[in-house]
């Protein structure tokens, strides 16, 4: 089994780092690493540390860094317009695609999401769609930690600005007729996925989205749920990007 990863904000510079806060805390007292035994150490940023626990306190662990590594950013980037969604399909999707490699995720205030993001609502329903995402990078040993945009979601017009300066940008919609197996993709810059809520994008999306570069497609027969859309459309990408 992989050694666990934990994230801070800064790596070391020196040999040793008293792990401490709430990463310490997970590490001594709920994973209940002891003496001996390796973790990985990110800051997020593409850059890595290995240790091995020397000292375990009361929710802090003393490390010796063993090696320190560094791992440069995918490209092309693969950013998720995700329409916001209700209850926790939202979160069950930031989770999934941050295990199969999203390097973006942008909360859409789209036409038809049942619910809105306003006001302080609004604020802390994206700081929990960004510790969903701290959680599953953790979980999949990612150097790299996502980004979740917004203040707190975006527009339909900032979203299609977005799309105008990708290098490549795609609609998941039901009735496109192009499939994403199949559509040319870009080797550099940023390619925009778009995900709609349950109910769907709204022709005057599906029209500004296009007028501004962007390609409707599907995946196949199915309808997908909007939880689970975008992560199906990141594997695909992943394998013909040769990520996978």
């Amino acid at each position: 089994m992989s050694a666990p990863l934990f994230l801070v904000e800064a790596l070391p510079t020196g040999d040793t780092l008293t792990l401490d806060g709430p990463e310490g805390h997970h590490a001594a007292t709920v994973q209940r690493l002891r003496v001996g035994e390796e973790l990985l150490l990110a800051d997020g940023r593409g850059g890595t540390a290995t240790a091995v626990v020397s000292a375990v306190g009361k929710g802090t662990l003393d490390l010796r860094v063993t090696s320190r590594g560094y791992v440069d950013a995918s490209v092309p980037r693969l950013v998720v317009v995700q329409g916001i969604a209700k209850g926790d399909r939202g979160e069950l999707a930031v989770q999934a695609m941050t295990e199969v490699g999203v390097d973006e995720i942008v909360p859409w205030a789209a036409s038809r999401s049942v619910t809105q993001w306003r006001g302080d609502r609004g604020v802390r329903a994206r700081e929990k769609w960004a510790a969903t995402a701290r959680e599953a990078a953790k979980q999949a040993r990612r150097p790299w930690l996502p980004v979740v945009a917004g203040t707190p979601d975006e527009s339909t017009t900032t979203v299609t600005r977005r799309i105008a300066g990708a290098a490549a940008a795609f609609v998941l919609h039901e009735e496109a007729e192009e499939r994403l197996t199949t559509v040319d993709l870009p080797d550099a810059g940023e390619i925009v996925l778009v995900v709609g809520p349950e109910g769907g994008i709204a022709d005057t999306e599906l029209t500004a989205f296009e007028q501004a570069g962007a390609r409707p497609v599907r995946l196949g027969p199915s309808v997908l749920r909007t939880s689970t859309a975008g992560v199906a459309a990141l594997s695909v990408l992943s394998a013909r990007l040769s990520r996978w």
